[in-house]
């Protein structure tokens, strides 16, 4: 539950409070995008009864983090409870449930309340349980940042043999999620491909804001420099097969760390866009919760104040310092940020590029039959990440995936 000033101090969150109540207890929690979806996906089959019955039981805004919250303590004790009888696959796969719901429950809390901070050290407790009994080498890690750090996580896809070297993905999520939902139990794309998966929250994402590390509009590029300068240290990982992705609002991030380290990565891929020079549209016509959690990933309590900030935001004076092939993947019937605008990033980059839409697909691709029935974005990014630090050539094609998910592809 947050403050009544920080639900106050943007107006149109204050005047359609109670619609976006009305519209959850109508339509459900997933009101805006499938939240629960993505949040269950690394998690497995086994998450969907705790995830599924959040679902059920949300019944209004305020609702959301109570029981996220009660589902992952009731997850965490199960976890506790294999624990004790030395049943440690039980173990760790409840802790790694366990510490995605408390995720989960932090994200309707758009302040750094006791509650917030409360949620995020058992967070961040399950997934170091997690990690003691995890089948592969996985570190958290702190990297120094702006008086603060950037918390992340680097898993590899098995133990290194004597002087072997992997090939790292590094991941930038959007703004609703966070690292924890970057790199998936079992079966994650980047790890079943050979690649080491480096998962962070960049400034304003997941733990920074807590911790007092907020956005600006291109901090994000200092911040994967800062990443790039620990990962090129770390004995297990080859500095020069570095490749970066991005997830929604991480689209944007993405880009900007693209451009931070030029040639020093081998590509980077990005889906779900949010590419409108200014954001309007995100944060003006879209649920009233994203501009209010961005307003927190800021630090702006002034509405107006964060209109002026949120303006100066835009791709265009950076596009030009890309040098690796990008990857863009999009609904075309994008709600969150005008296609034309993804269109003139693309019609920008002098690289390699691959620009791919999915028919009557949304934001979060997944939703209709062009994502069914054609290739998997998840997939298809992360094999377009495997040949980029293989060295195969880049592609160079404009790719419309249709409803019956046939490609039909137009070189450019």
């Amino acid at each position: 539950m947050m403050r009544a000033f920080t639900e106050q101090k943007m107006k149109r969150w204050a005047e359609q409070r109670w619609i976006l109540d009305a519209i959850i207890s109508s339509v459900g929690m997933e009101w805006d995008q499938p939240r629960l979806g993505y949040t269950m996906f690394p998690c497995g089959p086994d998450a969907v009864g705790d995830f599924r019955t959040v679902g059920m039981r949300t019944k209004k805004f305020n609702d959301m983090h109570r029981e996220f919250a009660g589902a992952a303590r009731r997850r965490e004790a199960k976890a506790r409870s294999f624990e004790e009888q030395e049943r440690f696959v039980s173990a760790r796969e409840s802790y790694f449930i366990a510490s995605l719901l408390y995720s989960a429950a932090r994200w309707p809390i758009f302040e750094a309340s006791d509650l917030h901070i409360e949620y995020n050290q058992h967070m961040v407790d399950c997934y170091d349980k997690y990690i003691e009994y995890a089948p592969r080498p996985i570190e958290r890690v702190e990297i120094p940042f702006e008086g603060g750090v950037l918390p992340g996580f680097l898993a590899l896809p098995h133990a290194p043999k004597d002087g072997e070297k992997f090939p790292c993905a590094i991941g930038i999520d959007g703004m609703d999620g966070s690292k924890e939902i970057m790199c998936s139990m079992y079966g994650d794309k980047m790890l079943e491909r050979g690649m080491a998966s480096f998962v962070y929250d960049g400034p304003g994402q997941g733990e920074c804001p807590v911790n007092g590390v907020y956005v600006t509009k291109d901090n994000h590029m200092a911040a994967a420099q800062a990443v790039y300068d620990w990962l090129i240290e770390h004995p297990a990982i080859d500095k020069d097969r570095l490749v970066i992705f991005g997830i929604s609002f991480g689209s944007f991030f993405g880009l900007q760390a693209a451009a931070q380290l030029g040639d020093k990565v081998k590509g980077a891929a990005v889906s779900f866009v949010c590419h409108e020079p200014g954001c309007y549209t995100i944060f003006n016509m879209a649920a009233p919760s994203f501009k209010l959690r961005f307003m927190f990933m800021s630090n702006h309590d002034n509405e107006e104040e964060f209109d002026q900030f949120i303006s100066e935001f835009s791709l265009n004076p950076i596009l030009d310092q890309i040098k690796c092939p990008v990857l863009v993947q999009a609904g075309q019937d994008e709600e969150l940020s005008p296609i034309e605008c993804t269109d003139d990033v693309v019609d920008k980059l002098n690289v390699p590029k691959k620009l791919v839409y999915y028919e009557g697909e949304r934001h979060a691709i997944g939703g209709g039959t062009a994502a069914y029935l054609g290739e998997n974005w998840y997939s298809m990014l992360a094999d377009w990440c495997l040949d980029r630090v293989n060295d195969k050539p880049a592609p160079n094609e404009n790719v419309l995936i249709n409803a019956l998910g046939q490609q039909e592809v137009t070189p450019y």
